[in-house]
């Protein structure tokens, strides 16, 4: 006689004691990972759009739609693309020239580099308010021309400028040093003029690299405070960013209102980053080809 149940007579686990099963089979390393990404990421950010949501849709989609939150929204992203795509290019000029020349005092500007990352934001917003104020050493030089920086859009881009910058050049600078230079003499010796040899021999390592800086740098630029609260008038429609824009609100005692503006710029912010990630992985692509 057969011990052998059959299978319809077999009662199915619960749910919740297979995914037991799953977690008690998984390794140490594996479950201190997902209790500290559980713990420092996806519970925070479960508890953030619950409490945007919690007044219900309609008012989140009210406070989220609001004209000065629209405001807000256009000021920092926008504004963080332009210095994104100005240290994309200025960055990666600077690499080039801390990996290929050599000059007096070159530690000393390769140090500085690291100086946002060290620097509290709120000195850095401070001393780039007194640098390009009208009386100040740059902002003295615009004040005749008409031309005001600190107080307006245009010094919250400094300031974005100033916090993004090392993250594209320490991106680009360990490929650069990896690449051998034998590469772009052959093609010099193959009648390649300068451009081109950039655009087709130089650019194509390089591009995923540019891209992740720039990547970390929108995000570092997105997500800044400290130091455009200061040099920026935070004037609604004019120079309010969405950070300073949810930290008034926390003032009033929004909690709702300051929860629902932080949603969006999450939302938009990956959506951004997701755009980002796809171009680098087709860099990657065109490298290997």
């Amino acid at each position: 006689m057969s011990n052998v149940i059959p299978a319809s007579l077999v009662k199915p686990k619960p749910a919740w004691k297979v995914w037991f099963d799953r977690i008690r089979n998984l390794s140490w390393t594996w479950r201190i990972t997902w209790f500290y990404l559980s713990a420092m990421l996806f519970l925070p950010l479960v508890a953030m759009f619950t409490k945007a949501a919690s007044d219900g849709w309609g008012k989140f989609w009210e406070i989220a739609s609001s004209p000065i939150a629209i405001s807000t929204y256009d000021i920092t992203f926008t504004t963080s693309l332009i210095a994104t795509l100005f240290n994309g290019l200025f960055g990666t000029a600077i690499a080039w020239v801390l990996v290929r020349y050599d000059f007096p005092g070159k530690r000393i500007i390769d140090a500085s580099i690291d100086l946002p990352f060290a620097l509290p934001t709120s000195v850095a917003g401070l001393t780039l308010a007194t640098v390009y104020s009208d009386n100040g050493w740059i902002g003295s030089l615009f004040a005749p021309f008409g031309i005001k920086i600190a107080f307006t859009r245009l010094g919250v881009g400094m300031a974005m400028l100033f916090i993004s910058l090392p993250f594209i050049v320490r991106t680009v600078q360990p490929v650069l040093i990896e690449m051998e230079k034998d590469i772009e003499e052959a093609a010099w010796c193959l009648g390649a003029s300068d451009w081109q040899t950039f655009r087709q021999v130089i650019l194509p390592p390089l591009l995923p690299s540019i891209l992740t800086g720039m990547a970390l740098g929108f995000s570092r630029a997105v997500g800044e405070y400290g130091s455009t609260v200061i040099i920026a008038s935070n004037t609604p429609f004019k120079d309010l960013i969405a950070p300073v824009l949810i930290f008034q609100r926390l003032e009033q005692y929004d909690y709702a209102g300051a929860t629902t503006i932080g949603v969006v710029l999450l939302l938009i912010s990956l959506v951004l980053l997701l755009g980002i990630n796809i171009l680098q992985a087709w860099g990657q692509r065109y490298e290997e080809q």
